[in-house]
């Protein structure tokens, strides 16, 4: 699986770096569209950065390709990261065992 950051660019309101991603999965072994978690570790391995402090807001794959495109983000810290995103896209990222059901 091949990664391409397409564009980048920083957020200083919102105190994150938003980055527009492609991933090509050419390879016969990679019949199906890559996972989530997939996707976020070939882009911390790319972007070098805090595995706790990037969130993917959305993948696509179009109908035939193989080629999946999304946007990701990539916080200044995990406070800023809890106060602005939204619940479903923290579980969507971090799974079901996050702090904030512990409470619940």
């Amino acid at each position: 699986m091949e990664i391409e950051i397409t564009e980048e660019r920083e957020n200083r309101l919102l105190g994150r770096k938003e980055v527009f991603f492609r991933l090509c999965h050419q390879e016969e072994r990679e019949k199906n569209s890559p996972s989530r978690p997939q996707a976020r570790d070939a882009l911390i391995k790319k972007l070098r950065c805090d595995p706790n402090l990037l969130v993917i807001d959305r993948m696509r794959t179009e109908f035939g390709k193989r080629e999946t495109v999304g946007y990701a983000k990539i916080y200044e810290s995990e406070d800023r990261l809890r106060e602005i995103e939204r619940e479903h896209i923290i579980k969507r990222n971090f799974g079901q065992g996050g702090e904030e059901e512990k409470g619940e």
